[in-house]
């Protein structure tokens, strides 16, 4: 049997399934370059470096928005990434890539003539859209007729789709994820306290806000203050980041009801009785599925794998030939 890889090409983190070791690959989405030519660190020791690099270092993610934008790059790290799974050797193999639905005809080619591009020794390049593979992974059955609603909450964009036989009935793509979240946390706290903290330490407060709730704990963050130019320790109260995360929950619930408003209504039906499916890497953030549940009168689903459900879905498409139909072959 041909050996064959799953790709989630995410904003933030890259997750590729392995068929021959039965195992996920998930490492940061990054890559680090010095002097414009040489490759000094890939996925977390990039990550790193983030934020810290002299100027002849450029530490970038290859993809925004979903999409690819620097495509030498992403092919470089496609594959590192699949040599470092193989151990170091390169067998041809059969690669099952997860797109957005809700993107143009050149960007899903773009996917497509990555994995060619990428000297991997690709002998089958199938596509399979990434609210399919969610559903998968969250065990839903995609292939009945019910109506399935997920949303998948990412580094740079939320997807909010509609299931049904196997395809997508709904679906849209909008600019708001965990890249947003950090955004807002950053600003809100240099508008409180006139203090400017790195994305970093913003992702890791949103990360820790669940704990430090539970604890009766404010957020400990080091930055530079506005004012004095110093650097200085704070304590942030977790009120203030709820807060300042509210409009961007807000602007996803806002679109998961105007997903719903266009929704035929036997599907709608079946998502009433079923709730919303959510997963994604930034969904885990405290209160936003609560938030989604009181704003559209739903149950929330919440996916045990977030990061991993693409993935996961990705595994069952290539082992389980129930479910091959679901892949598009683009050879």
């Amino acid at each position: 049997m041909n050996n064959a890889f799953g790709i989630d090409l995410g904003t933030s983190t890259i997750k590729i399934y392995n068929k021959s070791t039965d195992s996920t690959l998930v490492q940061k989405n990054m890559i680090a370059i010095q002097n414009k030519t040489t490759v000094l660190a890939y996925g977390d020791e990039a990550y790193d470096m983030y934020e810290k690099a002299p100027s002849n270092i450029k530490v970038t993610y290859p993809l925004n928005n979903g999409v690819i934008a620097d495509i030498k790059n992403m092919e470089m790290l496609v594959k590192l990434f699949v040599t470092d799974d193989m151990k170091g050797g390169s067998k041809p193999a059969d690669y099952y890539i997860a797109i957005p639905y809700d993107i143009t005809e050149v960007e899903k080619r773009a996917f497509i003539d990555l994995i060619r591009d990428s000297n991997v020794k690709s002998k089958k390049v199938n596509v399979v859209y990434k609210a399919i593979a969610d559903g998968l992974g969250m065990d839903v059955d995609v292939k009945n007729s019910n109506g399935v609603l997920v949303v998948n909450v990412g580094y740079d964009t939320t997807e909010i789709s509609v299931l049904s036989l196997g395809g997508i009935v709904l679906s849209k793509l909008i600019k708001v994820g965990g890249r947003k979240f950090d955004e807002s946390i950053r600003s809100a706290i240099r508008k409180e306290y006139s203090l400017i903290i790195g994305s970093k330490t913003a992702e890791n407060v949103k990360i820790d806000l669940r704990d430090l709730e539970k604890e009766g704990k404010p957020a400990i963050v080091y930055g530079r203050d506005i004012v004095t130019g110093l650097p200085i320790e704070r304590e942030i109260p977790t009120d203030i980041v709820n807060n300042a995360l509210v409009e961007n929950f807000d602007t996803i619930l806002d679109n998961v009801r105007a997903t719903l408003e266009r929704t035929p209504p036997e599907l709608a039906a079946d998502i009433y009785k079923h709730g919303l499916y959510l997963t994604g890497g930034a969904s885990q953030v405290c209160h936003l599925a609560q938030r989604i549940s009181n704003g559209c009168g739903l149950n929330v689903n919440i996916s045990e794998e977030p990061v991993e459900s693409v993935t996961l879905g990705l595994s069952k498409i290539i082992k389980d030939d129930q479910y091959k139909s679901l892949a598009t072959l683009k050879e």
